[in-house]
């Protein structure tokens, strides 16, 4: 394709922008199924957990898994797969992750307290090695998958009536007070039971919007209240891009809670001081990184109003190269991102970020994503839907044309899928507002108004 064209064919795209995306645009169809493939077609055959990267598979992610079990009931609303194979997919995974030995040996166990390590291995669910923390989002991102499957799966069979128990049995055994050891009663995020406690606490908006919530309203192991109060107490509300809201680089810190959680107005203390809520926040956060790649201050190739987006993910290599008569670092996988307190920023975009936004800004994010499609073809969109992530400035004989990632992650899978399910019918959102520890959850941390006040 000619730069000309491609311009001309950019400027249509922008001009869309204008026009909020039609829920039965045959490109989000074609978008969700191949997304959807991904994760029921890559587990491992006999454990059925969700890899954290493929085709180079290394481990199972315990987030991605959550992903996994919430991508199953998408695939039955969308009629991919029977509600029967899906529950049964739903139930061997939550009754091999609720058996897995738990305790404080280093080997042997997949958890302790009720937590998950972050990585485990994909045939026998056990941490992977020494290196693999217990991590509090992981599990967090882990239980909101079940947690959908619970209320999803309502049906009064053996099959749907044994994930529900699961799901709350894995949930009532969580001991979220084990992790207020260095400040509560905020959450530290990690421990190892080779180093113990990580010292870093869960402080400043991120993606921890979901395990503050599902702590709160645990029915057997809560923290207090308070520590919603003095989480947001930790927030950095600052004006970027031409908007002022609470701010954090990465956009999967504006997305991943968001998956399951419908923030639409209802409001917390917080929110209601500052008049907007959480969702306005993402849709905020979102516009800022569009019109940081329209400004392109470090002058990336093809940064753009339509090829925009920064997060967590892929990079082409760590180390500094000279292209283009300038001196750029490059890095592996790394958070990445733009806000006014934080820029990381190598050239690697990841469609993910722009996808997993289409639930707050499918103006803009629909567009963006189709303009990658079109503008690097099979480069960058392929079996399973688009690979991670692609840096066109990173140019050297190995990649003429840029590098483009041979993987694909579950974590970034995770929240295009979802954010367009929650885009074309809500149905992440609705069936979590049925939860009632989610509710609870909700309620404890101060919130109020909207849907929440609506449902008993």
């Amino acid at each position: 394709m000619t730069r000309r064209l491609f311009l001309i064919l950019a400027a249509c795209v922008s001009f869309a922008c204008a026009q909020i995306p039609q829920a039965n645009d045959p490109f989000l169809d074609d978008v969700a199924h191949r997304t959807f493939r991904w994760f029921w077609e890559t587990p491992n055959p006999l454990t059925r957990l969700t890899p954290d990267r493929w085709p180079n598979r290394t481990f199972s992610s315990i987030a991605a898994v959550g992903f996994g079990l919430t991508s199953y009931g998408i695939g039955v609303e969308r009629g991919y797969v029977s509600r029967d194979s899906a529950a049964h997919r739903v139930l061997h995974t939550l009754r091999l992750l609720y058996d897995l030995p738990q305790g404080p040996d280093a080997t042997g166990t997949a958890g302790h307290k009720g937590f998950y390590y972050h990585f485990v291995r994909e045939d026998s669910g056990l941490r992977f090695d020494q290196h693999v923390e217990l991590s509090t989002i992981d599990t967090g991102l882990l239980l909101a998958g079940a947690l959908f499957c619970q209320s999803y799966f309502d049906a009064d069979t053996p099959t749907e009536r044994a994930i529900r128990a699961y799901a709350d049995s894995m949930y009532r055994r969580i001991d979220w007070t084990w992790f207020q050891h260095d400040s509560p009663p905020l959450l530290n995020m990690s421990w190892t039971p080779e180093r113990g406690y990580n010292r870093s606490l869960w402080q400043g908006y991120n993606e921890a919007m979901i395990i503050y919530i599902l702590a709160i309203g645990s029915p057997t192991h809560p923290i207090t209240p308070d520590a919603w109060k003095k989480w947001t107490e930790t927030y950095a509300y600052l004006e970027y891009m031409g908007s002022t809201f609470v701010s954090f680089g990465p956009l999967f810190g504006h997305q991943f809670s968001h998956c399951w959680i419908d923030f639409r107005g209802i409001k917390d203390a917080y929110n209601r001081e500052k008049g907007f809520d959480y969702v306005e926040n993402s849709r905020r956060a979102t516009y800022s990184h569009q019109a940081y790649a329209k400004v392109n201050p470090r002058k990336y190739r093809d940064y753009s109003e339509s090829i925009w987006g920064l997060t967590a993910c892929d990079g082409p290599a760590r180390g500094t190269l000279t292209i283009d008569g300038i001196q750029r670092r490059f890095e592996g996988y790394a958070a990445r991102g733009a806000s006014a307190d934080w820029i990381n920023d190598d050239g690697t975009i990841a469609p993910a970020a722009a996808g997993g936004s289409i639930m707050f800004t499918p103006e803009i994010s629909v567009p963006a994503l189709k303009a990658m499609k079109l503008r690097y073809g099979s480069k960058l969109y392929r079996e399973y839907g688009f690979t991670d992530a692609f840096n066109p400035t990173y140019v050297t004989p190995a990649t003429p044309d840029g590098w483009f990632d041979p993987d694909y992650l579950g974590i970034d899978q995770g929240p295009i899928l979802i954010a367009i399910e929650n885009h074309r019918n809500e149905i992440v959102w609705k069936t979590m507002r049925k939860n009632p520890y989610i509710r609870s959850g909700l309620r404890r941390a101060g919130f109020a108004g909207g849907w929440l006040d609506e449902v008993k």
